[in-house]
């Protein structure tokens, strides 16, 4: 990340005169990619970005897929930390740990899966500037109060917080993330119902020793990287969702996400939920003896493709986390690159629009009709059932089955005088007995049929 001298900051006396052909509210990757794609095209594009920098206001574990962004720009010189050469699932009870490590070595070599660890900070800064680079501007520490519109209802610019923030141009993205402020405050999208958001907190750590802790701890080569992601009691307690651990240069990034809903009924306060997970005895040697430099929260929005508002109105569309394109079903979870491809495909459809000299609802329909075509929509769509199903499972999933399995797995590779038979045996009727037995296993497998094929 550059110095804080360095970065981009509200000029005193803009040299603009509030006209523009786009404006941009937020320099999440959202933003970035569809005032790139738009710069990229002649428009003059302007991202208004409410913290000192982009990315100062993000929360990011964090993993990014870059398909999307290869497209856009090169990234050879962006702030990618290391690539995910391994991905590890674990399953926590209170006291143990059942997990499966995916480690193909194809993401050993270029382009490595399109997965690397970046810090939210560094990534969103160097992505809106290949923005600027293009011909956008950028303006920080400024907020966006309102939309202005016509008579008839159609949004021709946005009032800030600076002395004369009176911007004006045809079209308006909204690229605000999962706090939708302006969006809600306008009624372009309902505020979302507890039970489809989750709240997120994350803590970035650094290790003291001879710079090879990262490596030395999670047994990597000198750019390899690891995602390790936890779900069951161990991990958040009695709460819906999981936990996350990611290998940077020389931190982690550890931290986790629930439903909102039970953070405001059962559950303890997120920063003690992560404290009792960083003290799992899985976890604890991973983090021992680091230090967080870092501490941050956010709320992302988890309701799927059903929950979807809205993506055009006359003269805005809305983007990224504000239209809700986060995909977590404890093993895929996305939220950057459908960030990036939404912002690609409103940009394009912005571009298309304003040659036909038209920025109405129907003029940006190409958004959302690509977009549904694009994997994000599709995606989405795919895991729907998932959520809801895993949702009315909870106990199970997150309580009964982790244990028993811990318990089965000790069981089962006892070392003793005793037949090897017993053993398997034992652990066997110790998961049949969670479950209901075998009508309970037939009926559990049939109610999650779909996760083999998706």
């Amino acid at each position: 990340m550059s110095e804080e001298s360095e970065r981009a900051k509200p000029p005193a006396d803009p040299n603009y005169d509030g006209e523009f052909d786009a404006i941009v509210v937020g320099a999440g990757p959202a933003g970035s990619a569809s005032a790139l794609t738009m710069a990229d095209a002649g428009l003059d594009v302007i991202m208004i970005e409410r913290g000192a920098y982009p990315g100062a206001k993000n929360v990011f574990g964090g993993v990014l897929y870059t398909p999307t962004i290869r497209e856009l720009t090169d990234i050879d010189d962006a702030p990618l930390e290391r690539y995910v050469g391994e991905k590890r699932f674990g399953m926590l009870s209170p006291e143990d740990e059942t997990a499966v490590s995916v480690k193909p070595n194809q993401w050993h070599q270029e382009p490595h899966n399109d997965s690397y660890t970046v810090l939210r900070g560094d990534f969103d800064e160097w992505f809106a500037e290949q923005a600027v680079e293009a011909g956008a501007t950028l303006i920080t520490e400024t907020t966006v109060t309102d939309l202005i519109r016509e008579d008839d209802g159609r949004i021709v610019g946005v009032d800030t917080d600076r002395p004369e923030g009176e911007l004006r141009a045809p079209v308006v993205v909204l690229a605000e993330g999962g706090n939708s402020l302006v969006a809600e405050g306008a009624d372009l999208k309902d505020p979302s119902p507890r039970e489809d958001v989750a709240v997120a907190v994350k803590e970035v750590i650094e290790f003291p020793g001879d710079g090879n802790e990262i490596e030395d701890r999670f047994r990597l080569t000198e750019d390899s990287g690891a995602s390790y992601h936890y779900f069951g009691e161990g991990a958040v307690g009695d709460a819906f969702g999981g936990a996350f651990i990611y290998t940077n240069d020389d931190t982690v990034s550890i931290g986790l996400a629930y439903r909102i809903e039970d953070a405001v009924t059962s559950q303890p306060k997120p920063e003690q939920t992560l404290n009792e997970f960083k003290s799992h005895p899985a976890v604890a040697p991973l983090v021992r003896g680091g230090r967080t430099v870092e501490y941050s929260a956010k709320t992302i929005p988890e309701g799927g493709a059903d929950a979807m508002p809205d993506l055009v109105h006359d003269g805005a569309v809305l983007v990224g986390d504000t239209a809700g394109l986060v995909l977590n079903n404890g093993v895929h979870l996305e939220g950057t690159n459908m960030a990036v491809e939404s912002g690609y495909h409103a940009g394009n459809a912005i571009i298309t629009a304003m040659a036909n000299d038209r920025t109405d609802a129907n003029a940006l329909l190409e958004y959302p009709r690509n977009l549904e075509d694009s994997f994000v929509v599709q995606n989405l769509e795919r895991y729907e059932w998932l959520m809801e199903t895993a949702v009315e499972d909870k106990d199970l999933l997150f309580r009964d089955l982790p244990r028993a399995i811990a318990d089965a797995s000790e069981e089962y590779f006892s070392i003793d005088r005793d037949p090897k038979a017993e053993h398997a045996d034992d652990a066997k009727d110790r998961i049949l007995q969670t479950i209901g037995g075998w009508s309970g296993a037939a009926k559990l497998a049939w109610r999650y049929r779909k996760v083999m094929t998706s």
